[in-house]
């Protein structure tokens, strides 16, 4: 397959030769030398008194007999004076030269000779001038070049040019020929992706087999799907299966605050990558740069993202036929990119990177438990089966989790249990059983989630139920746990309504069993309103709205308030009005569904508050003794419910023993 004896593009890469740079050890400890000399120049004060002595001074002190000892030089006279047993002062006085100097001697001389016991000392000596230079002059000057240095050139020399003087350098990161290990046995799940990029690589491998009969391989490859589904994994395996170096850059590093510096580091990459060829530029997150022109509240064509996609639209159609440079982007928003970019001749190939099913979650799990230790009895198929909807960044997370889980309970190898566990770990958050709670809490939360639990074992329609507990899992206090038996790509209006059902059914269990409500239904109410404002907005599943769409506007604005609606007043009446009446029915379709289940709802609330955890076998066992699911989910049909009135269930006299009061419940 892969044509190892071959360089692709034809040509040996010379890398440049490296430049000389200085230790750094050196440079700063140069710095600190220069900045404490600085210090001391600024800060040092004149020997003496705050007043600035004179000669005259200097004569009265002479004729005391004060003055034990004079340093002569041209420019100042520094003066040592005795003024107690051993204790001395000293202070400097300037002078005007060579002539003032010896005058100053002659006076010394002169008064030595008339006072034989005054013992006054002197020196007199020229100034060292090239001294002086190197401190007043040299040091300073090379303070500022060392810190010019540091500021400066050392931050143009970064990798990137991410120097304040190198703006418009790339920042792209650089994986040199044979750098990229990845390859496809490292890439699963996505195996039509995979098949559509067989193109790519081989061009990248042998260009001349497609320009000898006039084939134009695609210059642009776009790569969308959901986030952690392998865009960016893929991008790196066409590298590592081409064996060709590896340019990656976030649609972010070219946005700066400066206008036209994303479109200099545009040209700049490019520049690099024609060097380099063949090669493969990978733009991540392309929506940053890539959003539609014109629709949104900026500068126009002055805006720095659009003069920056207007340098990737050129760059892109420079390429001439016979450069090996192929760029992939990756992104999870297609539906916001600029139409210009999909046109052909630059990203006219869209590889879908889907979400795996259960084969290719099989696949996946298998490629990252390569590097774990994992036991003989592992079955990974189930697991797969168990994962519906997971992408290949939560199966990853599942083999990570569960290998730490392992090596925390101090196991030689991973078991089924704990694949399990990060499997609730990675969806439904980390189990929290230091938070202390107070039995009131408890209870209402084991109420909660057992009206979930029971209307999620009542209604067939909805995804089955996996475990209930009320341990707190991230921000819930419980949680109850479903899990699909399948792949599902459609969803129905009765599969919406059963889940609006289920969510509501939470907030009824509280009603029926506990004497006020809490807020504890919070997400479940706004999740509930969500289907319902879907179902009528957007899905068209309401017979007094119709099939009309009336999403959000797809107007990109930067400023929220300018966003603007693409319906009247009086439609959005009807539409909350609509909403309305199906979380309503919803809602007495829940209490007439628990209100003919009290007692297996506070035999599974009795049984969470002793056990914490119920699996779904569980559950089912304590609902045995009522009637038959299938008999109350054909008498409940939800298009009977319109006068159906559920306050008289909340009120059976054969259950106010069980609603009378958080301490009757508790007794029981």
């Amino acid at each position: 397959m892969e044509n190892k004896g071959q360089e692709p593009g034809g040509g040996k890469q010379t890398k440049p030769p490296a430049r000389f740079q200085p230790p750094r050890a050196v440079l700063m400890l140069l710095l600190a030398f220069g900045l404490i000399y600085l210090l001391t120049m600024i800060l040092a004060k004149p020997m003496g008194s705050s007043d600035k002595p004179r000669r005259s001074d200097f004569d009265e002190q002479l004729k005391t007999g004060k003055v034990t000892f004079v340093d002569i030089t041209p420019s100042r006279a520094k003066v040592t004076l005795s003024t107690g047993a051993e204790e001395y002062e000293k202070y400097q006085f300037a002078l005007t030269g060579t002539d003032d100097a010896a005058k100053l001697g002659e006076q010394l001389t002169a008064y030595n000779e008339a006072h034989p016991d005054a013992k006054i000392s002197y020196d007199t000596h020229g100034e060292n001038k090239l001294l002086g230079f190197l401190l007043t002059v040299v040091a300073p000057s090379a303070v500022l070049l060392l810190l010019l240095y540091f500021v400066f050139f050392r931050s143009m020399s970064r990798a990137g040019g991410s120097g304040v003087l190198s703006f418009g350098k790339s920042r792209a990161k650089v994986a040199a020929k044979g750098q990229i290990k990845v390859t496809f046995d490292d890439v699963a799940g996505i195996e039509e992706a995979k098949e559509e990029v067989q193109e790519i690589i081989e061009f990248l491998r042998n260009p001349e087999k497609f320009r000898r009969i006039g084939a134009r391989v695609p210059r642009g490859v776009l790569l969308v799907g959901a986030p952690g589904t392998g865009k960016t994994l893929l991008a790196k395996a066409i590298a590592g299966e081409a064996n060709v170096p590896f340019y990656s850059i976030s649609g972010s590093d070219f946005v700066e605050m400066f206008v036209g510096v994303g479109a200099s580091r545009v040209r700049d990459l490019f520049r690099q990558a024609k060097e380099s060829a063949p090669c493969i530029i990978f733009l991540d997150e392309i929506d940053a740069v890539g959003r539609k022109r014109g629709g949104s509240f900026t500068g126009g064509g002055h805006d720095e993202r659009e003069q920056t996609l207007n340098a990737i639209l050129v760059e892109m159609d420079g390429f001439e036929s016979d450069q090996s440079v192929v760029i992939v982007a990756a992104t999870n928003r297609p539906d916001v990119l600029d139409p210009a970019l999909k046109r052909p001749g630059r990203f006219d190939r869209e590889v879908m990177v889907d979400m795996p099913d259960v084969k290719g979650r099989e696949q996946i799990l298998k490629v990252h438990a390569r590097k774990v230790k994992m036991a003989d009895d592992i079955d990974l198929s189930i697991m797969a089966r168990g994962t519906p909807m997971f992408t290949g960044a939560d199966l990853e997370a599942i083999i990570n989790e569960a290998a730490i889980l392992a090596a925390l309970n101090d196991q030689e190898v991973v078991t089924m249990p704990d694949l399990e566990e990060a499997r609730d770990k990675v969806r439904w958050g980390r189990q929290r059983r230091s938070r202390v709670m107070t039995a009131e809490d408890n209870r209402i939360t084991a109420f909660h989630e057992s009206g979930h639990a029971v209307a999620t074992k009542l209604l067939p329609e909805v995804e089955p139920l996996h475990k209930v507990t009320i341990i707190p899992r991230g921000m819930a206090l419980g949680a109850t746990m479903q899990l699909p038996e399948r792949d599902k790509y459609h969803v129905s209006r009765k599969e919406l309504l059963g889940n609006i059902v289920c969510l509501l059914a939470g907030r009824v269990a509280e009603e029926m069993f506990c004497d006020d409500i809490s807020s504890g239904a919070r997400d479940d109410i706004r999740r509930a309103t969500g289907l319902a404002r879907l179902m009528v907005r957007e899905w068209g599943m309401s017979d007094n709205i119709g099939l009309v769409f009336y999403g959000d506007d797809e107007t990109e604005n930067t400023f929220e308030p300018l966003k603007t609606r693409s319906f009247s007043e009086a439609t959005a009446v009807e539409i909350d009005d609509e909403v309305k009446n199906i979380v309503d029915s919803c809602y007495k379709r829940t209490r007439k569904i628990l209100g003919e289940h009290r007692g297996a709802l506070q035999r599974v609330a009795e049984a969470l508050l002793e056990k914490e955890v119920l699996e779904s076998a569980d559950v089912e066992a304590l609902m045995k003794d009522q009637k038959q699911v299938a008999e109350v989910v054909k008498r409940l049909d939800p298009e009977s419910l319109e006068s159906a009135d559920g306050d008289t269930l909340l009120k059976d006299p054969a259950d106010q023993d069980i609603s009378a009061g958080p301490e009757s419940a508790d007794e029981g």
